[in-house]
Parts: structure tokens; C-alpha cells; sequence
């Protein structure tokens, strides 16, 4: 299975970016092929200009070439895994920019119907890609981050399975309260999530 792994952290030395090495490793040792788009790396720009949503509903425009190996990408996967930190109870402002950017008319939605460009019925487009994974660590802990309402969990698990139109919502793996989690634990859930990929792909 061909499948996607998004990861959006800045710092190379980072748990989170071990955490999307220990994906990467599990899908190869299971004998996937993966294709590791790391947002930062790659200098993705997450800035919608005034061009690109006027041009937005516009699918013959939309796909700039800017965005063309994105959604190219996105397309040809069967799977997903999404690996991020939880940042103020939110995702990364790079990683809303992809989905601000790439998840577009024509690519993760199809319009039907409606008298114009913005009206009609939305058809999700992904349902090539059959599982997705969210893979995400919080520095805050569990119980104030259901506080919160953990947007980052319930938009992954609810806005994931409206999206990719399948049956069963993402799986959602998450480490709460990294900084006082012991280095013993740390371990533990990298393992935790090379056994859930593993088996999920």
C-alpha cells in the first residue's frame, strides 16, 4: 500500500519528529511504500494569497503548480498518517495551511448540483485513501485538554471521517503531557505507534 505521512514540526531533533521516523519505519518494515512529506523541510507555504481563493472553486485553476506535487501525492496514496504537535489546542499553522490549500474543489471535495461555483452538494474525493492515522503530541495534559474540548482530536476523528468517506473514523494516537512523561514512557508510545501502524496498514 502506497501511503502518505504529513508531518508538520520544525525541529529535526524534536519527539514528534521521532515519532514520524517510527512510522515511516513500521509501514517499510511491514513492506508498504511510504512517502514522507515533511511540510517544514520541504518549505511548504501555507498562505492562501488573494489569488489562490479567488481561483479556488475554480478546478481547471485551482491546482497551481506551487501545489501541483501535493496533490499529486495526496491522490496516488492509498493511506494516510498524519504526524503533528498540538500547538495552543490546535494543529501547526503550516499544517492548517495544507489543509487550507490542498484540500480544495476538485481534489478532497467535489461540488454537485447548485447555480454556482460554491453552491451544491459536497461529495468527498479522497475515498482512495482508505485508512488515515493521526499521530500527535500535547504538552498540555489529558484532563485540561478535555477542558478544552480537544479540538485537535474531535476535528481529526469527525472532519477525517467526513472527508475521507469511509465507514470508521481516523485512528487518533496521542501522547498528553509530553514534558512529564518519563523517558521509559516516551519509548512506550513511539512502540505503541510502530504496533497501531503496523497493523492498521
Amino acid at each position: 500500500m502506497r501511503v502518505m505521512v504529513l508531518h508538520a514540526h520544525p525541529v529535526a531533533e524534536s519527539y514528534n519528529h521521532a515519532l514520524y521516523n517510527a512510522v515511516l519505519e513500521a509501514l517499510e518494515a511491514h513492506g508498504h511504500q511510504a512517502d514522507p512529506v515533511d511540510l517544514y523541510a520541504e518549505g511548504f507555504d501555507p498562505v492562501m494569497s488573494r489569488e489562490g481563493r479567488l481561483q479556488y472553486h475554480d478546478v481547471a485553476e485551482n491546482v497551481t503548480p506551487d501545489l501541483k506535487s501535493y496533490v499529486d501525492r495526496l491522490m496516488a496514496a492509498e493511506g494516510l498518517v498524519v504526524v503533528h504537535p498540538v500547538w495552543n489546542y490546535g494543529f501547526p499553522a503550516i499544517l492548517k495551511g495544507y489543509f487550507d490549500r490542498v484540500f480544495m474543489p476538485g481534489v478532497s471535495f467535489i461540488l454537485e448540483g447548485g447555480d454556482s461555483a460554491d453552491k451544491g452538494k459536497l461529495k468527498p474525493n479522497l475515498k482512495h485513501i482508505r485508512k488515515v492515522v493521526f499521530v500527535t503530541s500535547y504538552g498540555g495534559d489529558r484532563f485540561r485538554t478535555w477542558l478544552m474540548g480537544d479540538p485537535p482530536r474531535r476535528f481529526a476523528k469527525r472532519w477525517g471521517w467526513v472527508t475521507f468517506g469511509g465507514w470508521s473514523p481516523p485512528t487518533y494516537l496521542a501522547l498528553y503531557d509530553m514534558n512529564n512523561v518519563t523517558p521509559d514512557g516516551l519509548k512506550a508510545f513511539i512502540e505503541k505507534v510502530k504496533r497501531v501502524v503496523g497493523r492498521t496498514f
